[in-house]
Parts: structure tokens; sequence; C-alpha cells
């Protein structure tokens, strides 16, 4: 089955809504090694229409320049892209198509299909919300930056229920991004504050 991989840059507090002022000061040779294993994973991109937008308004144009990030950009043009919309779009990038049907039935169809090893979801935060309260992501990996955005789009919305995850690497940057990658995890057993004291980790009273 293929595996449903998310990828995201984050600020420390949760803002996955990407400001250039506070994303690129930190982008070097490590992130850039990160992000290339992240596409590794899949041969199939899963995006939404305005991260579609935007990859189209940039990354062709830069594979036709043939500059440094060329190969980087043919990469991206080969691979079969997704677009989850509502609308009919005429798409001018190769490989390109609109997502046929429901997201999680869709997406349910694509893990499924054994002709496909992996599905990545760069940026795209209401998919991967999506995605997330159907339990579809099987890893999320997060980029976070050493800043407190304090405004712009989260990547965890409000809900009735934790997402409860484990983790399975870590990496640590000279810049202070932390590389980190989760895994859905099981929820711990139930603990109160009776236990936890009794532990010896709070403080008894008098």
């Amino acid at each position: 089955m293929a595996k449903v991989v998310s990828t995201l840059f984050i600020s420390a507090d949760g803002v996955a809504e990407i400001d250039p002022a506070w994303h690129f000061v930190y982008f070097d040779e490590n992130m850039g090694r990160a992000v290339t294993e992240d596409y590794e994973t899949a041969d199939v991109l899963l995006i939404g229409r305005e991260t579609y937008g935007s990859f189209a308004g940039a990354w062709p144009e830069r594979e036709a320049a043939g500059g440094e990030d060329a190969s980087f950009a043919k990469q991206l043009g080969d691979i079969r892209k997704i677009v989850v919309t509502r609308q009919s779009p005429e798409f001018t990038w190769r490989n390109s198509e609109a997502i046929t049907g429901e997201l999680t039935e869709a997406v349910t169809a694509l893990k499924a299909d054994p002709a496909i090893k992996g599905i990545l979801v760069p940026g795209s935060i209401s998919v991967v919300q999506q995605l997330l309260a159907a339990g579809l992501v099987d890893e999320l990996r997060l980029l976070v930056h050493p800043v407190a955005a304090r405004k712009g789009r989260k990547l965890f919305d409000e809900g009735d229920r934790a997402y409860h995850l484990t983790v399975t690497a870590t990496e640590v940057f000279p810049t202070g991004v932390i590389r980190v990658i989760y895994a859905p995890g099981e929820a711990p057993a139930a603990v109160g504050y009776d236990e936890v004291r009794d532990a010896g980790d709070v403080p008894k009273g008098e």
C-alpha cells in the first residue's frame, strides 16, 4: 500500500502558512537535502489548488531557464500531479490532473493502487487537515523554524479529538531548524493527577 507523506515548513508556534520573510532566512543546504529526500518518497504529488498555482507559476519557467535548480524543476514536471479542486481547470503544466471524486475516497483508492509507491502532499494545509482527520496520513514531516510567526494559518485546526503522534526521526540543523518526522501513534493510557503525584513527579502538599 502506498504511503501518504505530508511535508511542511512550519514555525515554532505552528503556523504553516509560509511568510518568505521568516522562511528563506533559514533555508540552507540541509533543508534542501531534507526536501529532496521527501520528494524521493513519492511518485505522485497531491496538492491543493493554491499550492498548484504557486508551483505551476514558477517551476516550469525554472526548468526552461536551465539554472541550478532546473533538475529539481524537471523532477517536479515529470511527476504525476493530482490537484484537489472542485473546478475543471485547463492545466498547462505537464502530468497534471484534477482529483476524481471526494478527497478521502480518492486518496484511499490511490493508497491501494499497486502501481503507486508513495503520495507526497507538499504544503496544501487544508488537504493535510482533511487527510489527518480521516486517518490517511502515514508520515508528517515538519521543518520547524526557530521563529514564532504569530500570524498565519496553523497546521492543526480545532477539533474534538487530539492527534497522538510517534516521533520516528529528528535532526537539528545549524540554522536552528528542527526536522521532525512523525507517524500516527496510539493515545497513552489515561493518567490523573493522583497517579502523577504518587509517581513522585509532582511535589506533595503538606
